[in-house]
């Protein structure tokens, strides 16, 4: 009996450490336009929704708490459907959740505009408000699935099932055909994992300015208008790239989902929610607080200046950390870039000085990047493709609910004991998420990659084939 190779890697030589590759690679990969552009379009008005209710609101009522009720309505709603919604787009398809959805958010943000012009009670509001947040479209995470089918990421959560005889590895693809080779391809998706979380930066540096014009230049619901537009029309754009769109469950993407299996029901899904969590808390907190602190000092208009600060740590950080070709696990990299961020939004509560506050939130935000693109990279690993969208709305949805309890939370504290309290919240948030991530980190870890032996069996050993 002779042990024979089935297959052969096309790992690099030792002795030569990979290269990541850049940008310009990535943006080379062909079809990768066809849903960049409408994409970031269809994006942005996310971006816009919650400042343009604010002003929208605060307008017709004169109430600030109101229009924080109001927005933190729409930013739960859109938390617990996100990942509905996810779901519902891995087993039909991209488009077919994009299409009503669009339309349905269009309609409940009109409606939305007029009940507020109507100065209708805020009973009234709120009701509107949940269907606009719950019908925001999942565009993000439709971007990074249609990245990570792209780019060749696998249909399971280590990749191609593959076979082992003797120490020689190769893709088993079920009767013949090479797979992408797993040294290739997916080395790019930690880039794409990177471009991501700047496209994001960039779209939330542009969205509450381009808000902020149109409310207080042209007319106070113009803000929420113009989103409807954009995302009615981006939207509708991004929906019609269908050649890029991922395989559905239905259609053979990868190892189908169990039935009524969500992506939740990973572990290191669960965890990543937590710490997104706690990553909204930062930016929730940090809106409100450096609101408050720019007033209690006279300089409100200060408070674009050290946001946008806040935020260009974020996009440089993020250009930077998909630039680099690291040689330290995701899983690693995640602890020391929330233990960093942790670190740095202790000291926030305790700053009375425009310098240092700008100095630390620049700090926040060289840190809130890497943390992540590197939750984004891990979640890649940890799920199969059958449910990879909704992973992710998973983990968006989890900023956006932590972005919205901490909008509310630190707007009483701040209310209450001034803008230093506000602080407190991005404070309580990390802590708690980086003690989650310290005591269940070893579910982070990938699942080992299946090997396959015979007539679709499975083991955790390796296997000598005659």
């Amino acid at each position: 009996m002779s042990r024979n190779t089935v297959g052969t890697t096309n790992a690099p030589p030792r002795g030569s450490a990979p290269r990541r590759p850049g940008y310009g690679q990535l943006l080379r990969t062909p079809g990768v336009w066809t849903f960049l552009l409408p994409g970031f379009a269809a994006r942005q008005p996310f971006a816009m929704l919650t400042i343009s209710i604010v002003l929208l609101v605060r307008h017709t009522t004169g109430s600030y708490g109101s229009a924080g009720a109001v927005a933190a309505v729409t930013g739960v709603s859109m938390a617990l459907c996100a990942p509905r919604s996810g779901r519902l787009a891995d087993r039909f398809g991209q488009r077919a959740v994009l299409v009503p959805g669009v339309l349905v958010h269009t309609g409940s943000a009109a409606a939305l505009t007029a009940l507020a012009l109507a100065h209708a009670p805020l009973w009234a509001l709120f009701a509107a408000a949940v269907p606009t947040g719950a019908s925001v479209p999942q565009i993000g995470p439709m971007v990074r699935t249609r990245w990570a089918a792209l780019l060749g990421a696998g249909s399971g959560p280590a990749g191609p099932a593959r076979i082992e005889s003797g120490g020689a590895v190769g893709t088993a693809s079920g009767v013949s055909g090479a797979a992408p080779s797993p040294s290739s391809l997916p080395s790019l998706l930690p880039t794409a994992a990177a471009f991501e979380s700047v496209t994001d930066e960039f779209t939330f540096v542009i969205g509450p300015v381009l808000a902020t014009a149109l409310c207080t230049g042209v007319h106070p619901a113009a803000g929420l208008i113009a989103e409807a537009a954009l995302t009615l029309a981006g939207g509708l754009l991004f929906a019609a790239r269908r050649g890029t769109q991922p395989r559905t469950a239905r259609r053979g993407a990868g190892a189908p989902a169990e039935p009524g299996r969500s992506a939740l029901s990973v572990p290191g899904v669960r965890v990543l929610a937590v710490a997104f969590l706690g990553i909204g808390s930062v930016f929730g907190g940090m809106q409100v607080s450096l609101t408050a602190f720019t007033e209690e000092i006279g300089t409100p208009g200060l408070n674009g200046v050290l946001y946008g600060i806040f935020a260009a740590g974020n996009m440089v950080a993020g250009i930077v950390c998909g630039a680099v070709a690291w040689k330290t696990g995701p899983r690693r990299r995640l602890m020391a870039g929330y233990s960093g961020l942790t670190l740095v939004v202790s000291s926030l509560w305790s700053v009375h000085s425009v310098p240092l506050l700008a100095g630390l939130g620049l700090l926040v935000g060289l840190c809130i990047a890497p943390t992540l693109i590197t939750g984004y990279t891990l979640v890649e690993s940890l799920v199969p493709a059958s449910v990879r969208t909704e992973a992710f709305t998973w983990l968006t949805g989890a900023v956006a609910l932590g972005q919205a309890a901490a909008v509310t939370a630190a707007g009483q504290l701040a209310d209450a004991h001034g803008a230093s309290a506000g602080f407190a919240v991005p404070l309580a948030g990390t802590v708690a998420a980086l003690v989650t991530l310290v005591l269940l980190r070893s579910r982070l870890a990938p699942k080992l990659p299946e090997r396959v032996a015979a007539r679709g069996m499975s083991h955790r050993v390796p296997m000598a084939v005659d």
